[in-house]
């Protein structure tokens, strides 16, 4: 399927496809930690990125998603918010994902301003994705389609519904759950247009979550050249496999 280029409502200097990384944040960090790690995740290359946070302070959610969407106009990357379409509009956010509990796909797309981009999590479920595309949905994403240490009780979802979704849907499609350096390649050659990572990018093996949230500035340098990194090679790996 071709690249799906699309014009965000805070457009960066070119459009910017739905394909690559799809980077979301981590939760329980400091907002400065957060906000660095997610520049060296945009640094690296992520295409998307994702203010994923369930927290129920809303001040921090306006700061970090204003924030955030700055961030992503200075390197060139669409910002989505995760469940939460008021803030996503308050903030001009590319963007809005929605949950299966997380509001209609319709009321997004008129809601958003023209260009704006709906996602939607289908979980194993095709018919859903079905559904979805036509009420508007810019993409969908399934998963977990490896075991995930996000969400380990997730249920598992094919890689088949990739390559069917690309064969009938017409969206890009996003997989999620589990997903690695190691594996990535396997879910790119199925079908995925992106891959929406949290623990490979932000938490690697290398770097110990325990290190981010409270580590000396030497550490801290580190922890972000390994986001970085791993960001960069997830990009890579696209780039070897293209559509």
């Amino acid at each position: 399927m071709p690249e799906r280029a699309l014009r965000p409502t805070r457009s960066p200097v070119q459009p910017v496809a739905l394909r690559g990384l799809y980077a979301i944040t981590p939760d329980g960090l400091p907002e400065a930690t957060l906000l660095a790690q997610a520049e060296a995740a945009l640094a690296g290359g992520a295409a998307v990125l994702q203010l994923r946070d369930k927290s129920s302070d809303a001040a921090r959610r306006l700061r970090l998603a204003q924030a955030l969407a700055a961030l992503c106009r200075r390197h060139g990357a669409l910002f989505i918010v995760n469940d939460d379409l008021a803030l996503a509009l308050a903030v001009g956010a590319d963007g809005v994902h929605l949950g299966a509990d997380d509001g209609d796909p319709l009321a997004a797309r008129q809601a958003l301003p023209p260009g704006g981009i709906v996602g939607v999590s289908c979980y194993a479920d095709f018919a859903r994705a079905r559904v979805a595309v036509a009420a508007g949905a810019d993409y969908v994403a399934f998963g977990a389609v490896f075991a995930s240490p996000t969400k380990p009780q997730a249920p598992r979802a094919s890689l088949d519904l990739l390559a069917r979704s690309r064969a009938e849907l017409g969206v890009p499609a996003c997989a999620i759950g589990g997903i690695t350096l190691a594996n990535a390649g396997e879910v790119i050659a199925a079908g995925a247009d992106l891959l929406a990572v949290v623990s490979e990018v932000f938490s690697p093996a290398s770097a110990p979550a325990s290190s981010f949230a409270s580590a000396p500035t030497s550490a801290a340098s580190s922890a972000t050249s390994a986001i970085r990194a791993r960001a960069a090679a997830f990009q890579r790996l696209f780039e070897e496999n293209r559509a």
